[in-house]
Order: C-alpha cells, then sequence, then structure tokens
C-alpha cells in the first residue's frame, strides 16, 4: 500500500508546490584580515608595529563614516541612529516603503552600536613575540537598505572597525518574483510568499537557475560603494555563507482546506516526532555520543502557528504562513554540517575526491540548494504518512494478523505488549531509513534476545511486508507499508489507547 503524498492527496485544493531559497545571509571578509595570525602578518609586512594597531584602523574608521555621510546627503537621507534594545528595523523600512514605494535605490540607512570581533596587541614575555590575540568590542555599524532590481529589498552591514568584516542580507523570494516578471509570468506575492503563480512549474524551474558569479560581482560592487577601505588597501573580500533558509510552500486556494487537517498534524507531529527521525530528516545519522542541541519546540506567532525541530546549527521547521500556504522550511547556520563529494586538498599537496564537509563559500549555494530540497522532502514523506485514525485502524488489523508462509505461521504484532511497540519503534530509527537494517546492527539493540531469534523476528517482518529485502543480501529496508503502519501503530497506542486506558476507572 503505497502512501500518497500531501500534494498528491490534496491536488484539488491546492494551487501549486513552490521550491525556493528565503532568506540567505552572506558573510565578507578580508582574508589578511579574518584572523588574529593573519592580521599580525599583515601589519608585519607593512612595517606597522603591533601596539599601533589602533592608529592603522582608525583612519579607516573616518573613512567609513565619511563615505556614510555622503552617501545620505546624495541620496537626501538622514542616518538614523538605533538607540532601543528592541527595535524592529523591518518595520521601520515597511513604514518608509509604504510612504517611498518599492522602486529601486537607496531606501534607509541605520546606524547602531554593535559588537564587534576585534584584535588586542599583546607582549609575551617568555617568548618575546609581540602578537595581535582576539578580542570582541563594540563600534559603530551602518544598515544600508536597498531596493536590487533582481534581489529586491536588500540590506549591507557595515561595521566601522578593523577587520571590516561584512554582513549581507536578501530574499530569494523577492529575486524570484523579479525572475517570473522578467518572464511575463503572473504572479501575487504576500510578504515572503507567492499566494498564486500562473506557471508553478516554470517558477521552479527559475529558482534553480541562481547565479553565483552575478551574485559576487554584485557583492564586490556593493562592497565598494558601501565600505570604501576595499579600496583604500587593495583588498577584495571573500563571500561566504552565514545562514540560508530553503522553503516548500504547498500553496492552497482556500485557509479552510489547509485549516481542515493542520491543527491535527501539528498535535501528532509534536509527540511522535523522536531524535533520530530529525537527523533522518536531515540526511544524518544519530550516533550515541552525539552532544549537541537537539529537539522539537512549537510556537504560535502572527506569522502562523509553527513546530520547529533542531539538531545542532540546523532546523527544519512547518508552518501554516498566512493560513493560507503550508510551508517547510530547512534552515542551516553552518553549511559545513552537510557532507558534500567534493575534491579534497591535502597539505602534502595531494587530492582526492571524497565525502567531506561542504565548504562555507557562496559557490556551495547550489549544492547545498540540492541538500535543502531533499531535507525538505524527507520531511513532506514522513507527514504524508500520517493520516486519520480510521486509515490508521485499517493499517493496525492488518499489521496484528498471523500470516502463513511456506507452511510456518508468523504472528503480527500486539501493540498492547511493550516488547512489539519496541520494536516497531526501533523500525523507525533514522539511521535504519539511510544505511538498511542487518542482523548485526539489530542485535545490538535487543540484546536479550539469541542469535536465531534475531533471524526468525527479521523474517517475521518480512513476512508481514514491514521491511524489504535488498537484493540476495541479508539486509533490508523498510518499506512504504511498512513505515506508514508502524507510525500510525505506535500513534494510535500513544495518543489514543494509553491515554484512555489511564483515565479508565480501575477495575
Amino acid at each position: 500500500m503505497d502512501t500518497k503524498s500531501l500534494f498528491e492527496k490534496y491536488s484539488k485544493q491546492l494551487l501549486g508546490m513552490l521550491c525556493c531559497y528565503d532568506r540567505v545571509v552572506i558573510t565578507g571578509t578580508l582574508k589578511l584580515f579574518a584572523y588574529a595570525q593573519a592580521m599580525t602578518t599583515y601589519l608585519y609586512i607593512q612595517h606597522i608595529r603591533i601596539f599601533d594597531y589602533a592608529k592603522f584602523a582608525e583612519p579607516l574608521r573616518e573613512e567609513i563614516r565619511a563615505n556614510a555621510e555622503a552617501i545620505a546627503q546624495a541620496n537626501n537621507l538622514t542616518i538614523e541612529f538605533i538607540r532601543k534594545k528592541n527595535f524592529r528595523k523591518e518595520d521601520r523600512i515597511q513604514k518608509i516603503l509604504k510612504a517611498r514605494g518599492n522602486h529601486p535605490g537607496l531606501v534607509h540607512i541605520f546606524s547602531a552600536m554593535e559588537a564587534c570581533p576585534s584584535y588586542q596587541p599583546w607582549h609575551d614575555k617568555k617568548t618575546g613575540k609581540t602578537f595581535l590575540k582576539p578580542s570582541t568590542s563594540k563600534c559603530l555599524h551602518y544598515y544600508f537598505y536597498f531596493i536590487d532590481p533582481e534581489l529586491g529589498l536588500c540590506y549591507l552591514r557595515v561595521p566601522t572597525w578593523c577587520p571590516f568584516r561584512l554582513q549581507f542580507y536578501f530574499n530569494a523570494h523577492s529575486w524570484l518574483a523579479a525572475q517570473l516578471q522578467k518572464q511575463g509570468i503572473e504572479y501575487e506575492m504576500v510578504d515572503n510568499a507567492f499566494v498564486t503563480v500562473a506557471d508553478f512549474a516554470r517558477a521552479n524551474q527559475l529558482a534553480e537557475q541562481f547565479d553565483i558569479e552575478k551574485l559576487q560581482h554584485k557583492l564586490d560592487q556593493l562592497a565598494q560603494r558601501f565600505c570604501p577601505v576595499t579600496s583604500s588597501l587593495n583588498l577584495n573580500y571573500h563571500w561566504s555563507i552565514f545562514q540560508a533558509e530553503y522553503a516548500t510552500d504547498l500553496v492552497f486556494r482556500r485557509a479552510a482546506d489547509l485549516q481542515a487537517f493542520y491543527p491535527r498534524l501539528l498535535e501528532i507531529l509534536t509527540h511522535t516526532v523522536k531524535p533520530p527521525d530529525i537527523a533522518t530528516f536531515l540526511g544524518r545519522k544519530l550516533h550515541g555520543n552525539y552532544q549537541g542541541e537537539m529537539g522539537n519546540r512549537f510556537n504560535v506567532r502572527i506569522l502562523g502557528t509553527r513546530i520547529k525541530h533542531q539538531m545542532g546549527s540546523a532546523s527544519i521547521k512547518m508552518y501554516d504562513k498566512l493560513g493560507l500556504i503550508l510551508r517547510i522550511e530547512t534552515t542551516i547556520n553552518d553549511v559545513s554540517f552537510f557532507q558534500q563529494y567534493r575534491e579534497v586538498h591535502h597539505r602534502n599537496g595531494q587530492c582526492e575526491t571524497k565525502w567531506a564537509p561542504m565548504k562555507k563559500t557562496i559557490y556551495s549555494l547550489s549544492p547545498l540548494q540540492k541538500v535543502l530540497a531533499a531535507a525538505n522532502r524527507r520531511y513532506l514523506a514522513f507527514i504524508s504518512d500520517i493520516e486519520t485514525p480510521v486509515i490508521g485502524v485499517t493499517l493496525l488489523r492488518q499489521l496484528t494478523t498471523t500470516k502463513v508462509e511456506n507452511q510456518h505461521s508468523y504472528k503480527g504484532f500486539n501493540l498492547l505488549a511493550d516488547e512489539d511497540a519496541a520494536i516497531l519503534r526501533t523500525l523507525l530509527r533514522g539511521e535504519f531509513a539511510i544505511s538498511g537494517l542487518t542482523h548485526r546492527r539489530f542485535h545490538p539493540l535487543f540484546p536479550e534476545k539469541s542469535d536465531g531469534q534475531i533471524s526468525r523476528l527479521l523474517k517475521r517482518l518480512h513476512v508481514q511486508g514491514l521491511v524489504k529485502k535488498v537484493g540476495n543480501r541479508y539486509k533490508y529496508h523498510l518499506t512504504q507499508t511498512g513505515r506508514q503502519a508502524a507510525t500510525m501503530a505506535l500513534k494510535l497506542r500513544e495518543m489514543y489507547v494509553i491515554p484512555t486506558l489511564a483515565y479508565a476507572p480501575a477495575v
């Protein structure tokens, strides 16, 4: 029994499905200033005393300030200094846009005293060496908000103190809107979501054609315009991914169609998603020695009701955006969390192609898009397995029926028995979904059973249709029916049977 995806189940109620990058934050670093040792080397090469580091940085700070004032004056703007901690720049920008309009150009400039990385001169009396140590400080930052003809509303954050690390933000939905407009494809956009698109298929194709080289050229131009130290020092910025979000939107025709099942879906996910499941969504295997943050979080927000599953620097969340769109969104704050099959250069000069942590450069946006899209698809497949209790009862009946093969009987599974429930729960572990289930990997999870008992258990699972063999090998994968049956059976046990019996009067 194959499970239909949500897109297939609600095809009549849906306008379409759209997959696209959402929020993207990029950092720009001057490689020669990027870390303390590099900055120390740069000062030595330029014949600048280490303890004159501040004197070196001060003229550059004044140059950035003067440039910001000149840009503001040329655009008839006043730089707005932020004093309140809870000030929301986005709200202020939206008010300005209502009066200004959405035509390209500089929108506003904020300034604020914020923390920034810095360096501290240091002399080591033991070694006699003088160098810079990493430190943190506060300096004036400028936020240049502008509307780019292709990227839409963006901002560039420019610090006034060395090492002058930049931060750039854009939303790829705005970029996609510009591409649709060029193609003459009609659409309606609210906030950062498309509530309708005349051609969803073409929109998905365009979303995959983001030009990274064009983005880098644009970033280099912005750095030269808003951070003049690049010209003064004759240095170029290196651009890397700081944060990226990738969204899969199921756009419903009416909010009522989504809300008919969404609250129930949230309730089930809150109780059934376990740490191994989160690892599976993100294409990882959960090891016993994993020490990072992990778990589920439920929030009610203005934009919609959200459930978020987190594993370290990566998270996947689902919410009903605008009450009309079911959005699945994977966010990554450190792209090296994911693996990429790429060329690796070793210190001895040799190269080899192998699986390695993904590079943080903006040119990883293309392979990262495929990884994040796969995570969204796995999550969509998981929630597609969640059905109504009526369907769950049908699957439960199939699961509990004794079956005969080659004159041998293989009993069904009794969910009220802890042992059978533990077996089904084990089948849903993330590592089995990725690399399959074998006798050697299954046995340690049930140490009280003998080798023969484990073999018979695997045969029982196979006859019941919960697992299937991989070729002629003794490796099994959970079938689509098995995943759905195990998920539904455990849901009925943990959310209906046990809670109901807990309130039953004692006999």
